[in-house]
């Protein structure tokens, strides 16, 4: 009984450290145009329509956190085990230091890659007249930083959690990989719903899709003068970022609650009973959502003849 309410408090400090850094990590792709809308910013200047947005995609979501939260893993342990003497029994004594400093360097590698990520895609663009705006880049790089930072400390954090109260057999940094990869998946699937067309493309109906004439033409003025990324992530911490921390905490929370509580039933086919039964009523619930949401603000208009 001890023991399970040991697992059950570490769950619930897991899932607030995946709740926040699943904030985190979408308002730092909402800074960099790292979602969905980065083909767009990227395609802009090409067909005419100069912007001050920042843009660093080198590659999806999911894999820039899979890397940083790795680095920030893998630094945290090997200061901790040096703090501790070269001593893995003692490695516990210093991890706080470690994960501090772990995810502090991460995130400082992170905004070089985004620094030299926005110069080289701007620097590619001057035959379309894009301008590199030194302000963009001063002032939206330490928001990218201080965000990848709180990121990577949270999914460090439950990730050794994971590892050391829960007793996941992966090794801390292969654990701080994998939710790395599903914070990055989680910010793509759950945050960019609440990014794109009704912020950062054209205004259209409800359910439309983007038309390739459209391709490109992003929205350039914001309600103060140009639009730039801190405008876009101010309007994406209402939504995106709550509901993409949501969607973390909830993973997080969920999984492992039916790890601990049925893990000693049925010899382990309890908990994927249990995990089976989650799915299901997620299933059912997301159909009644989406039902309701056709309802209320579609239906989606037909082709015209």
């Amino acid at each position: 009984m001890e023991q399970l309410a040991v697992n059950l408090g570490a769950l619930a400090l897991m899932g607030a450290c995946a709740t926040i850094a699943g904030a985190a990590e979408d308002l730092e792709s909402d800074f960099g145009s790292q979602s969905n809308a980065n083909s767009q910013v990227q395609l802009a200047p090409q067909v005419g329509y100069l912007h001050r947005v920042y843009n660093k995609a080198i590659s999806g979501e999911p894999v820039a956190y899979g890397f940083l939260c790795t680095t920030a893993a893998s630094i945290a342990y090997a200061i901790a085990f040096v703090l501790a003497g070269n001593s893995a029994a003692r490695i516990n004594e210093f991890i706080v230091v470690g994960l501090i400093a772990g995810a502090t360097i991460a995130s400082l590698m992170y905004g070089v890659y985004a620094t030299t990520a926005y110069m080289g895609r701007l620097s590619g663009q001057k035959r379309f007249g894009q301008p590199i705006y030194l302000d963009i880049l001063l002032t939206t790089t330490p928001s990218i930083i201080a965000h990848a930072f709180i990121a990577a400390l949270g999914i460090s954090v439950f990730s050794y959690l994971l590892n050391i109260i829960i007793g996941q057999p992966f090794p801390f940094p292969i654990l701080a990989m994998l939710w790395g990869i599903m914070a990055g998946g989680m910010g793509s699937a759950v945050g960019d719903v609440h990014y794109g067309a009704e912020r950062q493309y054209q205004n259209k109906p409800f359910g439309a899709g983007l038309a390739a004439a459209n391709s490109g033409k992003i929205i350039q003025k914001g309600e103060a003068g140009l639009r730039n990324s801190i405008d876009i992530a101010g309007f994406c911490v209402k939504h995106g970022a709550p509901l993409t921390g949501l969607g973390l905490g909830i993973t997080v929370f969920a999984d492992l609650w039916r790890h601990i509580l049925f893990i000693e039933y049925l010899n382990g086919w309890g908990a994927m009973i249990a995990g089976l039964l989650i799915v299901v009523l997620w299933v059912a619930g997301n159909r009644v959502l989406e039902m309701w949401t056709r309802n209320t603000y579609g239906p989606y208009k037909s082709a015209e003849e």
